[in-house]
């Protein structure tokens, strides 16, 4: 390990402006290790390509496919990956944080120097660990970050639906998961969200009625208001109780916004849930999929000062839940089944090994090849956890 050049970096990526980190990285990596072409390349919203941060600009030169690219594998598997290429060869690097997949961290290193060494592959990992961490910071202050992960124009109900999103994924010890919307540029009322803590994990599927900006308000008004109950410290049921109440004070009945709302507690595996809509939760244990049901209670912001009761369910280690919205399990194929029926348990038995963060674009990929209509009427949200019982024990 050069330690003199990680302190370096993480001194060169704090001083650096926020759209001037790729140029940071790329001096130190120059300076400190003889790499040549640096590249800092940023998943788009759909999470099918990369692309790269100097390209600044919706379909600029250099997109990366993730499906069959060794960027695409670092990425996926969140491993370095080597690559050979005339003249050399390119150390692919994953950039993420917490689990949140960003990106990936690719640089050149020339044929003559040999075989890039162990302590480097490990030294330019928490680089490009610490490249993560700095971006999320940068986006507060420059869109810089914020274009390059964009294919496509957003419309403005995308737009307010991703400022929404705390990330597409999550790792912590015990549990990981992972979340998609489509379609990723044209997105709605549909939304996930998710707050991690010592004691808990509260996560919350939430489908706003209607279509385009409209929806995206609404789902913006109820996600705010989950939120700020959540904050407050308030039980769960409350939460959806003010939340319902802020619905209603602002549409009277008129627009409402189905939720689901689960709190997990990491050393017991007791879940409380508070199931007010159309998200569904499917369970693989031990092989076999079944539906997780619940008692259905009235939409936020249908009826004034409507009653929320918690119910309960335990997870057990290896348990495998995927949370979808109407617009998966209502899809309906040319025969008239509907997705939810038998194709989504036969998706996550074909995916039961792959990473929850990368179920939901799996389940999603195969959503338009079943779909009897072309072009979907209905966002499609998947929403994949893993949990883990071992990983919360105490040390």
């Amino acid at each position: 390990m050069n330690t003199s050049a990680l302190h370096a970096a993480e001194r060169a990526l704090r001083a650096a402006a926020p759209h001037a980190l790729a140029d940071a990285v790329r001096r130190i990596l120059r300076q400190h290790y003889g790499a040549g072409a640096v590249d800092v390349l940023l998943a788009d919203y759909g999470q099918t390509v990369l692309q790269p941060v100097a390209a600044g600009a919706r379909g600029g030169d250099g997109l990366v496919p993730i499906a069959g690219s060794p960027a695409g594998r670092a990425f996926g598997a969140q491993e370095p990956v080597t690559e050979a290429v005339p003249g050399g060869v390119l150390l692919h690097l994953p950039v993420s944080v917490r689990g949140d997949r960003i990106g990936v961290l690719s640089a050149g290193f020339p044929a003559e120097t040999g075989p890039v060494d162990a302590g480097t592959v490990a030294d330019l990992g928490e680089i490009a660990e610490m490249l993560g961490h700095h971006i999320l910071v940068a986006d507060r202050d420059t869109d810089l970050y914020l274009r390059a992960r964009r294919r496509d124009r957003l419309t403005l109900a995308a737009e307010i639906q991703w400022q929404l999103l705390p990330g597409h994924s999550l790792a912590r010890p015990g549990y990981s998961l992972g979340a998609q919307l489509e379609p990723a540029y044209d997105i709605h009322g549909d939304n996930f969200d998710w707050s991690a803590s010592e004691d808990d994990l509260t996560l919350t599927v939430t489908n706003g009625m209607g279509q385009g900006i409209e929806a995206a308000l609404l789902t913006s008004l109820a996600v705010g208001a989950l939120r700020n109950a959540r904050r407050a410290g308030v039980p769960l049921a409350d939460q959806a109780a003010l939340a319902d109440q802020a619905v209603f004070a602002r549409y009277r009945g008129g627009s409402y916004v189905s939720v689901l709302l689960m709190r997990f507690e990491p050393a017991t595996g007791t879940v409380d849930v508070v199931d007010a809509g159309s998200p569904r939760v499917y369970r693989l244990r031990d092989g076999a999929v079944d539906t997780v049901p619940f008692e259905p209670q009235m939409p936020l912001g249908m009826f004034e000062d409507t009653p929320y009761v918690v119910q309960r369910f335990e997870v057990r280690s290896g348990d495998r839940l995927v949370v979808v919205s109407d617009g998966v399990y209502e899809t309906a194929s040319a025969s008239g089944e509907r997705y939810g029926e038998q194709a989504l348990a036969r998706a996550m038995l074909a995916t039961r090994l792959v990473p929850p963060a990368d179920v939901p674009r799996a389940v999603l990929r195969e959503l338009p090849g079943y779909r009897a209509v072309a072009d979907a009427e209905d966002d499609a949200l998947v929403l994949c956890l893993d949990w883990d019982r071992a990983g919360h024990a105490a040390p």
